[in-house]
Order: structure tokens, then sequence, then C-alpha cells
């Protein structure tokens, strides 16, 4: 081979090594994988209530926007539930307006009561006051009474001496015989005089006693009674509180009876016809949210190690033959394996090391598919670039 020959064979060389670095270092500049599909929302459109189907307005893959009506119930039982709950409120604030005007009648009526009673007390004091300066009185008359006694049958006791010794006249020893006899009987009033007045002493003392204890009884008794009116009064507004939220919640009811779209998206797997019942809870079909897509990439864990979020992805769409760009938006917190029915347990004895993948989510650049294209479950093909 002569120089030129070399010459050549040495250019082919260097320019087959320029080559295949550039072609390493493409290589080494991305992740790809063919294991990823476009993925996205799928709203699941149920009944709130229970119900019979009166209308349904849309059909399978028939395209709805958010708010649009979908399926209508018959609202009649909910109207007349609607006007139950509505009556039963009314009725629940006419007894509050019944028994609140208690309130302040318990209060006056009470204030009253102790006020007489406090005034009975007061008289009852003043007539066993007056029973002691009556009792006192009749005391001190049946002394005087006795005094007089005593001198008259002392005189009589002379009297009687000195008539014996015909000193004095039997008209005088009369005269001072009938004085005593008529003092003696005059203490015997005066004593059963006091004998009553300690009498009405003590009967002054025991209505004296059965005021206070009714004075006593109404002041204790007085916040009890309007408490328990205030009670009243509260309960019956706590019922009214319940038919409230009770009519609130058949107001929710009515409304419940038209099932609207969720969110902008694709009606799919219509299970609703007029005349079917429905339960609470039952799903009718499915509202695909097409206007919020990514892309669900499982890429090998031995990819990931330069992957990292805000990273700019391509991906090839197959359904189209069309390239579209993104970003990483996060790596999942475990294997696809962990998240199945059945993960695999490694613990067993029988180990075989398997490569796994991890779920990556690709976020769609706005803008990208204006026509809205794209559905849930089509194959793309991503690039990470992770240089």
């Amino acid at each position: 081979m002569g120089p030129v020959g070399w010459v050549v064979l040495l250019v082919i060389l260097v320019a087959a090594g320029i080559g295949g670095a550039r072609l390493w270092t493409y290589l080494q500049s991305y992740e790809e994988t063919d294991d990823a599909q476009v993925d996205g929302d799928i709203y699941a459109v149920t009944s709130r209530i229970a119900g019979t189907i009166k209308a349904v307005h849309v059909e399978d893959n028939q395209q709805v926007k958010v708010g649009q009506l979908l399926v209508e119930l018959d609202p009649a039982d909910y109207h007349v539930a609607l006007e139950q709950a509505r009556a039963a409120v009314q009725e629940a604030r006419t007894q509050v307006a019944a028994v609140r005007p208690n309130v302040s009648i318990t209060t006056l009526s009470t204030e009253t009561a102790v006020s007489s009673y406090q005034a009975e007390t007061i008289g009852a004091r003043a007539q066993v006051a007056a029973a002691q300066r009556d009792y006192e009185s009749v005391v001190a008359q049946v002394r005087q009474a006795e005094a007089d006694l005593a001198k008259a049958q002392a005189d009589l006791a002379r009297y009687k001496q000195l008539i014996a010794k015909d000193e004095i006249s039997q008209q005088q020893y009369d005269q001072a015989e009938s004085a005593a006899r008529s003092l003696s009987a005059l203490t015997d009033a005066r004593r059963a005089s006091a004998d009553a007045a300690a009498r009405n002493i003590e009967a002054a003392q025991a209505r004296l006693q059965q005021s206070e204890v009714r004075a006593s009884e109404a002041t204790r008794n007085r916040p009890q009674m309007i408490q328990l009116q205030n009670a009243q009064v509260q309960s019956r507004q706590a019922s009214t509180a319940v038919q409230q939220s009770m009519l609130n919640q058949a107001a929710l009811n009515l409304s419940y009876v038209n099932i609207v779209a969720a969110v902008d998206g694709i009606i799919g797997r219509k299970n609703a016809e007029p005349g079917q019942h429905v339960t609470a809870g039952q799903q009718l079909m499915a509202d695909v949210a097409i206007g919020n897509l990514w892309v669900t990439a499982n890429f090998k864990e031995t990819q990931l190690k330069k992957v990292t979020p805000n990273q700019r992805v391509t991906f090839h769409v197959d359904a189209y033959g069309q390239d579209l760009e993104g970003y990483v938006e996060n790596i999942a917190g475990a294997s696809g394996a962990r998240f199945s029915l059945l993960p695999p347990e490694n613990a067993t004895g029988n180990y075989v090391k398997v490569v796994q993948r991890i779920p990556v989510r690709i976020r769609i650049k706005e803008g990208q598919d204006p026509q809205h294209r794209l559905r849930p479950g089509m194959s793309v093909v991503p690039k990470i670039w992770v240089q």
C-alpha cells in the first residue's frame, strides 16, 4: 500500500472514530422505552340518590362540556319530600314561637310570687310582734288582777275578824266578800286571756314559719323554673335546626335529580336508559377528561440513574405518527409490581432477580394537541433527554 493509501485509511479511521464518539454521546444523551402510553383521568358518572331515570341526554363517545346535563331522574318523590320538610320546619318554628313567651311569663309570675311571699313574711312577723305585745299586756293585767285579788282576800280576812267582833256591819263584810269574788273571777279571766294570747303567739309564729318556707321555696325555685322554660325554648330551637337541616338535605336531593358532567370530556361505557331504576352510588357512565392528559412511561430501574423532574421529553405517538414534546413531572414512589394486586414476595427462598420498571409521569406541554386527538391508552415511545 502506497503513501496515499495509508493517508486515506487514516482519514477513514479518524472519521469513523469521530462518528462513533458522536454516536456514543448521542445514545447516552437520552433514555427511551416503548412501554408507555397516554394516560388520563376517567371520572365515574354516578347517581347520588336513588330514583327512576326520566331521560338520558348523551350517547357513547359524545363529547360533553362541564356542567352539561347528562341524565335526569324523576323528581316527583323529591318534590314531595321537600314540601314535607318545609312543613316540618314551619311547625317547628311555630312551636318555638308558642313556648318563647313562657320565659317572660314565668319570669314575671315567679318574681311576683317571691315578692308576695316576702310581703306575707313581713306581715307574719308583724303579727308575731303584735301577738307578743298583746301577750305581754295581758300578762301585766293578770299580775295587776292577782295583786288586786290578794289585797281583796286580805281585806276579806280582816273583815271576817272584825265582823266576828261586831266592829263592822254585815253590809261592809258582804261588800268585801263580793269584791274578793269579783277580783277572783277577773283574775281567772285575765289568766285565760293570757293563755289565749300565748296560743295566738304560737299561731302567728306558725304562720310566719309557713310564710318563710314559701318565700324560700319561691326564691329557690325561681331560677330553676326560668331555666326550665329556657330549656324548652332551646329544645324547640334545636328541633327547628334539625328540621332545617332535613329541609336542606331535601333541597339537595332534589337538585341531584339532574346529573351533570363534572369535566370536559368524552362519554363512554354508558349504562343508563329511561325507566331504569338506579340506586345511590350506581355508575351510569364514564366521563374521560381528554383535556388533562399525560404519558405514563415504565422505564427500567437501570435507566433512571440520570432521570430527574423537569427534564425535556420527546415522544412519538404511534397512532398518528406524530412527535410531541413534554417534560418529566415526577417519578412514582414504587415499582409497578408493588402496586399490583399480588405483589412479588422475594422472601420465600425462590428469589430470581428481575429488573423492575418504575412508572414515570410525563406532562404533555400545552398546545401540543389543540384538537384533542390523543386518547388514554394510546401507545407512545418517549425519549427523556438526560444531557
